[in-house]
Formats: C-alpha cells, sequence, structure tokens
C-alpha cells in the first residue's frame, strides 16, 4: 500500500508521527489533513482516509467490531472569554459551577460552513459570552482578544487513533499496523513491518559472520605464534648442543 492518508481533528499535533513516519518509510509517503468535521471516522468507511486521530469523551471509545479505535492521551478543558471580561478576574484553575451567571457559546451554533470554531472565538472575543474548549482547540484557535482559564470540573477528551478492522480472517494492513506503532511510540529497531524484520536478520547475519571471521582470525594468529615460539625452541636446542670450538693443535 502506497500513499498513507492520515486525517485528524483540530488540535491534534502530528507532526513528530509524520517526521518519524517519512524519515523511516519513505518508500511509503503518507499526507496528512486536519478535519474540521463533524464525523471524522466516516473517512474510513468511504476509504478517503486510513487512520485518522479522533476525539470522545474519556471512558467513552467509538470502537466498534468494525473500527479498531487505540486510545492516545487526555486533554484538559478551559473557558475562553474576552479579554476584558470578568474572567481575567478569576483565579486559576476555576469551577464551571462558578461561572453559572454568565453566557456561554455553543459550539453548535457555529457549523463549518459559517467558520466553526475560528468564528465562535471571534464572537467569544467580542464579549458576547464564554466558550469551553479542549486547551489544544483554544491554543489552535488562539486570539490576542480572548484570554482562557483551566478548569476543575469538566470531564476530560481523549484522543485516539482509529482505523478499519480487517474484514472477516484477513490479517491488519502491516502499514497502518506500522504507522500505528510509530504513533504509540515504537522505536525503529523493535518495528514489525517485514521489511525492517527482515533488515534486522541481514544485520545479524553479517555481525554473526564478522563474529566469526575475527575468531577465525585469532586462531590462527595464537597458531602463528605458538608455531615460531616451537621454531625459536629448536633452533636455540641446536645451538646449545654444538661442540665448542678448540683446536686439537698444542
Amino acid at each position: 500500500m502506497v500513499g498513507l492518508k492520515i486525517a485528524y481533528v483540530p488540535g491534534v499535533t502530528p507532526g513528530k508521527w509524520l517526521t518519524r513516519w517519512n524519515e523511516r518509510y519513505p518508500q511509503n509517503p503518507l499526507t496528512a489533513l486536519r478535519y474540521d468535521g463533524e464525523e471524522i471516522l466516516g473517512r474510513l468507511g468511504s476509504q478517503e482516509s486510513d487512520a485518522v486521530f479522533v476525539r470522545f469523551k474519556t471512558g467513552e471509545s467509538p470502537k466498534t467490531p468494525k473500527i479498531h479505535v487505540i486510545p492516545l492521551y487526555d486533554e484538559e478543558h478551559v473557558v475562553c472569554g474576552a479579554k476584558d471580561s470578568d474572567l481575567e478576574l478569576v483565579d486559576e484553575p476555576v469551577a464551571l459551577a462558578d461561572l453559572a451567571d454568565q453566557s456561554f457559546l455553543d459550539l453548535a451554533d457555529y457549523p463549518e460552513e459559517i467558520g466553526g470554531t475560528a468564528m465562535a472565538m471571534e464572537v467569544c472575543g467580542s464579549g458576547a459570552g464564554l466558550l469551553v474548549l479542549p486547551l489544544s482547540v483554544a491554543r489552535l484557535h488562539h486570539r490576542k482578544d480572548v484570554i482562557h482559564k483551566e478548569l476543575s470540573d469538566v470531564p476530560t477528551t481523549s484522543i485516539g487513533i482509529a482505523w478499519l478492522a480487517p474484514l472477516g480472517d484477513d490479517p491488519d494492513d502491516p502499514v497502518i499496523s506500522e504507522f500505528v506503532g510509530v504513533v504509540r511510540g515504537r522505536g525503529e529497531n523493535s518495528s514489525r513491518q517485514a521489511s525492517v524484520a527482515q533488515k534486522q536478520q541481514d544485520e545479524a547475519e553479517v555481525a554473526r559472520k564478522r563474529r566469526q571471521s575475527a575468531q577465525s582470525q585469532q586462531a590462527k594468529d595464537v597458531k602463528k605464534a605458538k608455531s615460531k615460539q616451537k621454531s625459536a625452541a629448536r633452533s636455540s636446542a641446536k645451538r646449545g648442543g654444538k661442540p665448542a670450538g678448540r683446536s686439537g693443535k698444542r
């Protein structure tokens, strides 16, 4: 499979994983796009993406018999408000219950067709209301006229990687499995991909032959040294047994 296609929800920063992949497997180029739509998992069924980074409520994985999902990390939430609002006076972290008298914006009122989260943040900056977002999304849409405060009583969301489960007895796609391994931190030398495993076997065989050659050369050197010692001993013995050079004449 050539040309792995990845999609990710706003707030995810997949740069390090993409870099690792492209360094290790340039023969399998990877393309990635940020998807601001509501249902990113639908891209798997339509084959628009081979794997996606999805956001869901912590503990409520969207995993199904047809979709594999592995949670990666949890996200904290913040409340955003206009820079000159009362939110500036609130200590961090703040409980959402302490803001009950404030007006809140609903992201559902800001679909992508009218600007999505970016538009909601613009309205928030005008002072029209507060907005609750995952911290990563608030940072992504940061504005100079908007501040945010950590929330202490809002459940976290989770980011996970999802891909289609194989049909029937079919095995998992090895390239997708390898990418999932890269995302989960699997080192280059522990790769499961067949080509990498073969490379490791070849390297091990070369190392084994190198050791054997070194051991063989060492044995030859030892044998040669012993042979020299024996030759020197025989030569010394011959010199020691020769009679002293005396003349019989007086």
